[in-house]
């Protein structure tokens, strides 16, 4: 069997870009909620997927932001789309999906932790991450851990991780830490880009393993003095935004295997797509509890 693990926010996110705008009964605006339900249908519609968890970030802030000031929040946000978190969760809980809406910990952590708890499981062929975040790559093992974009419909295994960031799936931390990470809040190490931190930790792997000698950086020794330099001047930070990029596999998830396996929407659905007043979205559905 397959595991498809869904990155919520980002499925929200891009319905709300992507979808037509709508106010439920009540007047709120639902439309990004409404492409969610539709996405997470049409994903069930495929015979492979049977077993399934949607991740939330139920609140933007999480521990991390303890950790650095500049982590990214719920600031400057769109209140449409904050306001539907709730909504959204309670749609595709009525839809029969196991949620996960993350408080202290992120949407990210969710699912890191049931990669590491259901990938030792024998039945589990395959683990589907179906997100575009760079985090989440670092939790991709071979081909039974995969992340997939489903709007572009382009997936990454081990190698294909190794192809895009030039650097395994073990230094995709490490990696974000120097080059930065514009889409969490933080700047990685000045000078360090894509390409020379590929090329560092192909070789090294991780931060403290890089020799303190630009001679035995594989770059121009001009460049290797300027970059080791910075590294070693900011090297607290670089620590720092690598714990802020490592995902955390302990969150206390209670779900065992036999829980995601999808059984069928609930009865209440019908109610929700009433009150989003969308109610051939109740057609799409093909089980029903």
């Amino acid at each position: 069997m397959k595991i498809h693990l869904v990155d919520g926010t980002y499925e929200l996110f891009r319905a709300h870009f992507g979808a037509p705008p709508k106010k439920s009964q009540s007047g709120q605006e639902v439309g990004a909620t409404l492409g969610m339900l539709r996405s997470m249908l049409l994903l069930l519609s495929d015979p492979e997927v049977t077993h399934v968890a949607v991740a939330f970030d139920h609140v933007i802030e999480s521990f991390r932001n303890k950790m650095y000031k500049g982590y990214k929040s719920s600031e400057g946000v769109d209140p449409i789309i904050l306001n539907q978190f709730p909504v959204a969760e309670a749609a595709i809980k009525a839809l029969g999906l196991v949620t996960w809406p993350m408080v202290k910990f992120e949407a990210d952590d969710a699912i890191a932790t049931a990669v590491a708890k259901f990938k030792k499981v024998k039945s589990v062929e395959q683990i589907v991450i179906c997100s575009v975040d760079k985090d989440l790559t670092q939790m991709v093992d071979g081909d039974r851990v995969i992340c997939w974009d489903r709007r572009r419909e382009i997936t990454l295994n081990e190698k294909g991780v190794i192809e895009k960031f030039g650097v395994s799936p073990e230094s995709i931390p490490d990696f974000l830490a120097l080059v930065g990470d514009s889409a969490d809040g933080y700047p990685g190490i000045q000078g360090w880009g894509e390409k020379s931190t590929s090329t560092v930790l192909a070789k090294y792997k991780h931060i403290e393993s890089i020799p303190k000698d630009p001679n035995k950086i594989p770059l121009g020794l001009g460049r290797a003095t300027t970059l080791l330099g910075n590294l070693q001047n900011n090297y607290k930070d670089a620590l720092l935004f690598r714990e802020l990029s490592t995902l955390r596999t302990d969150v206390p998830l209670k779900e065992t295997l036999a829980d995601l396996k999808w059984q069928g929407a609930y009865p209440r659905l019908k109610k929700v797509c009433k009150e989003l007043r969308s109610e051939s979205v109740i057609d799409r559905v093909t089980r029903w509890r």
